[in-house]
């Protein structure tokens, strides 16, 4: 693989920190995790401990005040690793983002250090059961009394749900669209706040899932991130790092996967050859390795373009599309020429596969991406007033 220039000494030496972290606090674990549908609390601690959290967060929040690359390094190595039970990604890239970008000064210096140190777990509450891509059709409401909002609703398929002790919740609080979207910072310790069932999943399986519950939960108007009726406005502009983040783990698993067929066709004995011997193998690895390497190319750019703060919609969505169908080729393809063993859940290939699938849906679907690059290229259709997103 070319050498990538984003990357200064000081980011290897963090890589090497970071697996190092990984081998000693995640990799002799992960199977028992897998099968108890969770990770223990006191992972977070640790990796807070050991600086992994949140590396871009200021000082004087209780952060390192990093770069957004010491970020990358953490999803690059997780996604590397296969070990897909941390919800690190969310945690650091999304909740803490939002946070920092749209929060009170209060909000900052109450939430940030906690999510720094993983005394406070993060997750995003947006997805509901009658509203997934479509985020201007949720149904959670919150309601104005006082000094505070009552909110009543429910949330699915969110990741950290089971752990989680702060969300960040999109509501509705004026039947206007995508007008009518706030968004508010829950405390889950409050009265009202649930808990539902742990979700079973195709993959992921150590990554806590949940649906999550709203009661007549009361919050202070001083809970709300950024002002009323903005909620959609903010999360539309933080989609491009969300999708960003995407493709950085897509790409980095589809080399992973690629280079872990090699070793293993490299020694694979059929027909009295190795099975890298064969012109087949030999051809698909090419095509893959090829695909992998320009999606690497294209990734690293759309890093330093965010990091520039020029990262568009666009872009990203691009990015997302082309990463998330080709990891899932490659699990496809690498385990295939596994033949048997690659179905086999000891392997790690096998458990790719079926992490794999859900990359082309979470953070905005193909048909999605497609939606807003296809719109793009047609400029007058948006000036007639078609929106080229109104989904997450």
């Amino acid at each position: 693989m070319f050498k990538r220039a984003l990357f200064q000494n000081e980011h290897e030496l963090f890589r090497d920190s970071v697996r190092k972290f990984i081998d000693k606090e995640i990799a002799p674990y992960h199977a028992q995790w897998e099968k108890d549908g969770i990770v223990p609390r006191e992972l977070w601690l640790k990796a807070g401990d050991a600086g992994l959290l949140c590396c871009t967060v200021p000082e004087e929040y209780g952060g390192l005040g990093l770069d957004y690359l010491f970020d990358v390094v953490v999803f690059e190595e997780m996604a590397r690793s296969g070990f897909t039970g941390p919800g690190f990604l969310i945690h650091c890239d999304l909740v803490a983002t939002y946070v920092r970008s749209f929060g009170s000064e209060e909000q900052k210096k109450h939430w940030l250090p906690k999510m720094v140190s993983g005394e406070a777990i993060g997750s995003l509450g947006m997805t509901e059961p009658h509203a997934g891509s479509d985020l201007k059709n949720i149904r959670t409401r919150a309601v104005r009394d006082g000094d505070d909002y009552v909110i009543n609703g429910q949330k699915v398929f969110i990741s950290n749900g089971q752990l989680c002790d702060v969300v960040v919740l999109a509501t509705k609080t004026e039947n206007a669209g995508a007008k009518g979207i706030t968004l508010f910072l829950v405390d889950t310790s409050l009265p009202g706040f649930k808990r539902g069932k742990n979700l079973e999943k195709l993959g992921l399986k150590a990554q806590d899932t949940s649906e999550l519950f709203f009661e007549d939960l009361r919050v202070p108007a001083s809970a709300m991130l950024g002002a009323e009726g903005e909620g959609f406005k903010l999360m539309m502009t933080k989609l491009a790092q969300e999708r960003l983040a995407q493709a950085i783990r897509s790409a980095t698993v589809a080399e992973t996967l690629i280079e872990m067929t090699v070793d293993y066709t490299a020694n694979r004995k059929a027909f009295g050859q190795t099975v890298g011997a064969f012109q087949n193998t030999q051809f698909v690895l090419a095509d893959l390795h090829t695909h992998a390497t320009i999606g690497r190319v294209f990734t690293d750019h759309c890093i330093a373009s965010f990091m520039r703060g020029e990262l568009d919609a666009v872009d990203a969505a691009m990015a997302k599309m082309w990463l998330s169908n080709l990891h899932c080729r490659v699990a496809d393809e690498c385990l295939q020429l596994f033949g048997g063993w690659g179905y086999m859940w000891e392997y790690p290939i096998s458990r790719a596969f079926a992490d794999a699938r859900i990359i082309k849906i979470a953070g905005g679907s193909i048909e999605i991406m497609k939606l807003i690059i296809g719109r793009s290229l047609f400029g007058s259709a948006n000036k007639a007033g078609l929106s080229t997103e109104g989904q997450a």
